[in-house]
């Protein structure tokens, strides 16, 4: 390593130690082992301009072990990132653009909000499908090379053990993703302990077993190796793992051991520490000289590339078609995609099941266009979500709009949050009762506002045979518990029509749930309305006693007590409520109109929990038991769990005290 380059390097684990010392917590293990990498990445290779930290072509970088957060912060501040020192001063305090872990949208070059393990490793192998996706779908070759960048990873020990890190280098090894190069800091500590205790596997053999590139580095130290990798990695034709040979809390006194994993360092060794890289014990004070020169290496490596690209940039659509142009702007975020052409589908009256409905619009929107791309946990056949036109995505055709995931949840939710960084439209499928093994990543795409939409099917119990492991009993409410996620009951097909309208004009996350009985078009349902997440299908004719509420596959059922109910002199008003995340946002009034807190208020939906709509009155009531359901035909599920037509009935003449003639 020559001067310069170990200048640098300390500067920024000095940087990075003092965030952690000021805030008086992180994670100091990683800033002082991996530093050396992530100085050789941004100096030498990653193309990013920090002026324009959003631009379309930049590589990725995405720090998958997220407790580093401190090592990338101090990097991007060294970088020429919009990121001052005050902000490093600021590491981990209410308001800051340095959180504790990294955040998309928060600080300039983060790409990835990123903390739970394994999260990352996942969403980046998304995101090398969505560079592989624009780059054969919109680049003409030997002209416009609009796309072609290149994903990186920095991840660690703890990473690679998360499960989810093997379901998704699985799929990047079958896609043959040699866009996405993993740099893995392989240091043997965890916070507990060595990893040996865990984690002993042949990593080589691991990953070339997943059909990927594995490179070693024995010093982690030595930014010369480093590079070497980096290029070796770059020319191949697959993905590539670089693991890199380090000491955690290189230079503490307690390197090598777990206890310099998550805790600030003692006076004793932060004053070592400083002597060792020959700084000044004075907090904050980068050296000029270093931060000069890192800044400059990257503005001779990329300000020409990225010149010539904005000027090709700009030429390329200049003499692109009204089309091309709608989808750059939908990639940069300035307008949504059109869903008019849905309309058609509130005309039509039909007989078929939720999820064949929903299966008919997708494939229309998906159909017109380019930019909604999507898959499902090997259960296209049964969710109904395969493009029949749109082509398979596979190492052979990266044009494709059908993603094959396989049988893992996990990381198809995690690679839809990667491609949807991109600002491309995805969606992924499986059963609701399935939907557990997707909270992590539902999560994410919730913290980070991401376009994606899951699309669960196999609602409710009466599924049937298939038994209590399939019948969704909790996800429901799991769901609706999750802020900035918009979850979707919808009733009949031109009520999915109304939810993928505010799906694609809101451009955030969303849930779709769907059952796999028929259910009718109903005469009163209005797609239009779906925006208030709740409205009345039918007025009371009597003087106003009660308000049915139902969503789903359960509202033919909820308007024929209602009927049978007013036959007995009562005023019946049911209201459809295919978002209660959304009808919980509306004003006063307007809730107030649909539901008035004097009536009682039952609500007629397979669910367990009702909390969310508590505010409403004290006068609410559910007719649902609180256990899992059984294998059966699907009439003696719903006798079992208490929710057939009769017994649903039976409860409301309960709550009414009416005896029944």
């Amino acid at each position: 390593m020559n001067t310069i380059d170990k200048k640098i390097v300390d500067n920024i684990k000095k940087l990075g130690i003092d965030m952690i010392d000021e805030a008086k917590s992180g994670h100091p293990g990683i800033v002082l082992s991996a530093a050396p990498i992530i100085y050789t990445l941004y100096s030498r290779h990653l193309k990013v301009n920090p002026k324009a930290d959003k631009w379309l072509n930049r590589d990725r970088f995405v720090m998958s072990a997220g407790h580093g957060s401190a090592l990338l912060y101090s990097t991007l501040y060294m970088a020429g990132f919009d990121i001052d020192l005050n902000e490093l001063k600021r590491f981990r305090q209410l308001g800051s653009i340095t959180p504790g872990h990294p955040e998309l949208n928060v600080t300039p070059g983060v790409d990835l909000s990123t903390g739970p393990l394994g999260q990352g490793f996942a969403s980046a192998v998304g995101m090398a499908i969505a560079e592989k996706y624009l780059k054969t779908n919109y680049n003409i070759p030997k002209k416009y090379n609009i796309i072609d960048h290149k994903i990186y990873v920095l991840c660690g020990d703890g990473d690679l053990m998360e499960g989810i890190s093997y379901e998704a280098s699985s799929i990047a090894g079958n896609l043959k993703l040699d866009n996405l190069i993993v740099l893995y800091d392989s240091n043997n500590t965890t916070l507990d302990g060595k990893t040996n205790m865990t984690f002993n596997e042949n990593i080589e053999k691991r990953f070339n077993a997943l059909n990927w590139n594995y490179l070693l580095v024995k010093d982690g130290e030595n930014i010369d190796q480093i590079d070497k990798a980096l290029v070796k990695a770059k020319k191949s034709d697959k993905p590539t793992i670089i693991e890199i040979k380090t000491t955690l809390g290189n230079g503490s006194l307690l390197e090598g051991t777990n206890k310099v994993h998550g805790s600030p360092l003692t006076k004793e060794d932060l004053k070592q520490l400083n002597h060792k890289l020959g700084m000044r014990e004075v907090k904050f004070t980068p050296s000029l000289e270093a931060v000069s020169y890192f800044r400059e290496q990257i503005k001779n490596r990329v300000s020409l590339e990225y010149d010539r690209w904005n000027d090709m940039y700009n030429e390329f659509l200049d003499n692109s078609s009204d089309e091309i142009k709608r989808d750059f702007n939908i990639l940069n975020n300035k307008t949504t995609i059109d869903t008019s052409n849905l309309v058609k589908f509130t005309k039509e009256i039909v007989e078929e099941s939720l999820r064949e409905s929903n299966g008919k619009i997708l494939n229309e929107l998906v159909n017109s266009n380019k930019l909604i791309i999507g898959g499902s946990a090997d259960v296209a056949t049964s969710t109904k979500t395969y493009i029949t036109t749109g082509e398979d995505f596979s190492k052979n055709n990266y044009k494709g709009k059908n993603l094959w995931f396989g049988i893992r949840e996990h990381a198809m939710g995690s690679i839809l949050n990667g491609i949807s960084t991109y600002n491309i439209k995805t969606f992924g499928s499986t059963f609701l009762s399935f939907s557990d093994y997707l909270k992590p990543a539902i999560r994410m795409s919730a913290l980070m506002n991401l376009p994606v939409n899951y699309i669960f099917t196999h609602d409710s119990i009466d599924i049937g045979e298939d038994g209590p492991t399939h019948e969704p009993i909790e996800q429901l409410t799991m769901l609706r518990s999750i802020p900035n996620l918009d979850v979707y009951r919808p009733c009949d097909i031109k009520e999915i029509v109304g939810c993928f309208d505010l799906i694609y004009q809101n451009n955030k996350p969303s849930i779709l749930i769907l059952g796999r009985n028929k259910v009718e078009t109903l005469k009163n349902t209005n797609y239009k309305k779906v925006k208030y997440g709740a409205y009345i299908i039918k007025p009371e004719k009597n003087d106003l006693t009660a308000i049915f509420i139902s969503s789903g596959n359960n509202m033919n059922t909820t308007l024929e007590l209602a009927l049978k109910l007013e036959e007995k002199g009562y005023g019946v008003r049911v209201v459809s409520m295919p978002s209660i995340n959304l009808f919980l946002k509306q004003d006063k009034a307007y809730k107030k109109e649909i539901i008035d807190n004097k009536s009682k208020i039952i609500f007629i939906e397979p669910t367990n929990n009702f909390e969310l709509l508590s505010e409403f009155s004290n006068n609410c009531y559910t007719v649902f038991e609180n256990k899992f359901g059984i294998s059966a035909k699907k009439d003696d599920v719903l006798d079992y769990m208490n929710f057939s037509k009769q017994e649903i009935l039976d409860k409301i003449l309960y709550i009414f005290d009416i005896k029944e003639d």
